[in-house]
């Protein structure tokens, strides 16, 4: 019965700890989100497809947006950029970056 307890509880403090990680931070977004501003911090900027505007993503929700990089980083979506950019962020980057992002103003502030 205490091996049991025992393993109940280190199995618990081990499920703490994994979800304290994995919440998404805003201000590690922002470190992580470097890259991004590149493109999406530039005003009227375009990319390399003179037909397609860098999208703002101040403002967007969060999970949108992590289901856009996931996307990206899967070979769903097929903007070659992003989809090199994403190939390199963990599940826990893409969530620091939505929040980052979510936490703007629509203006990108």
């Amino acid at each position: 019965m205490k091996l049991t307890v025992f393993t109940a509880t280190l199995a618990m403090i081990a499920g703490v700890s994994v979800n304290a990680l994995a919440a998404e931070d805003p201000e590690r977004g922002r470190l992580k989100a470097a890259t991004c501003m590149g493109c999406h911090g530039a005003p009227g900027m375009r990319n390399a497809y003179p037909g397609y505007r860098v999208p703002k993503l101040g403002g967007q929700h969060a999970q949108y947006l992590a289901d856009a990089l996931k996307g990206y980083r899967a070979g769903l979506r097929a903007h070659p950029t992003m989809r090199a950019q994403a190939a390199t962020l963990t599940d826990e980057d893409i969530a620091d970056i939505a929040a980052y992002f979510s936490a703007m103003s629509k203006s990108g502030k």
